[in-house]
């Protein structure tokens, strides 16, 4: 990927809930094309309907501004969506922004997973250098 900040690939993020007790983390799966992306997100469900949510992200990056909309499926019982606005580091390995919905909102983060062959492969060889005692 020659854009760093492209935001193809793993998230891991959090965001935090407009009353107290209802920040929930989720993994979004991203792919980017020419400025724009969709992908999915999962979380968890605490409301006791179903184990995860599960949505749809669509979105754009203009530079490091990064908008995009996530969808609900309506398998948990939530079907609306939310809007989120942020931007991404220079490194291309963290959003951060608010969420809003109907006029509430509050921060979110996501950070992206490094799996690259490369930093597997060093990792790797960095293990096989330890001495076995």
């Amino acid at each position: 990927m020659a854009d760093k900040q492209d935001v193809t690939g793993v998230w891991y993020g959090r965001y935090a809930g407009f009353f107290y007790g209802s920040d929930n983390s989720f993994i979004a799966v991203l792919e980017e094309t020419g400025g724009s992306f969709g992908g999915t997100i999962t979380e968890p469900d605490d409301s006791g309907i179903a184990d995860i949510r599960r949505a749809y992200v669509l979105g754009g990056r203009t530079g490091s501004a990064v908008r995009f909309s996530k969808q609900y499926d309506g398998g948990s019982g939530w079907d609306h969506e939310i809007l989120y606005a942020g931007t991404i580091d220079a490194e291309g390995t963290v959003i951060s922004g608010r969420w809003n919905h109907e006029g509430f909102g509050a921060g979110f983060t996501m950070q992206r997973e490094k799996f690259s062959a490369a930093e597997l492969e060093a990792e790797e060889e960095a293990e096989l250098e330890v001495p076995v005692r």
